[in-house]
């Protein structure tokens, strides 16, 4: 993944939408939330089935058991993405990659730090949860944007290599700038 802004009129764009963190901090999930902040970035993994990464005697880092894509669904507008896509899309994965989230410790969520973008993402967390678990606040959430930013097209890939350093140093990496919960954010 990379994202590299080359140009002014994309700053002024997102000026004028009012998405843009105010204090230039990305507060994911934070009472005091105002807006994205967006970085540049570069991020690349070595994807390889797991099959012939151990016949290769290749050094695993992680394995990714499943995923899922779909559409955000029709929204009002790019920062209010749809919950119900977003709780279908994690139903899907968790169906694909064979696992009950009622297991899960911890999720690296999409995270931009906006009062309107954060509490739907959770709240469809929620909802996908709900399908499984009758269990409350026992699945951690981060988001690698409170460090870096926003990195656009390299969001994912940074997130990628967030949680695999995480498994890796056997440490959840905390989510910066987050001081308050977000008030309209349902806790898991």
């Amino acid at each position: 993944g990379v994202n590299a802004v080359l140009l002014a009129p994309y700053y002024v764009f997102l000026s004028r939408m009012g998405t843009l963190s105010t204090t230039g901090r990305c507060r994911a999930f934070d009472a005091q939330a105002d807006g994205f902040v967006p970085a540049e970035g570069v991020g690349a993994v070595l994807l390889k089935p797991l099959s012939r990464a151990l016949r290769d005697g290749d050094h695993i880092a992680a394995v990714i058991r499943g995923g899922a894509v779909n559409h955000g669904g029709r929204a009002p507008s790019l920062p209010a993405p749809n919950p119900r896509a977003q709780a279908q899309l994690l139903t899907t994965a968790f169906r694909n990659a064979e696992i009950n989230p009622d297991t899960l410790d911890y999720i690296e969520t999409h995270g931009t730090g906006t009062s309107l973008g954060d509490p739907i993402e959770v709240s469809a967390l929620a909802e996908a949860f709900r399908q499984h678990s009758r269990r409350h606040q026992f699945c951690a959430l981060g988001s690698l944007k409170s460090a870096i930013g926003h990195t656009e097209p390299a969001a994912g890939v940074g997130g990628v290599i967030k949680v695999v350093l995480a498994l890796k140093n056997q440490l959840i990496p905390p989510t910066l700038h987050f001081d308050e919960p977000n008030p309209h954010i349902p806790l898991l």
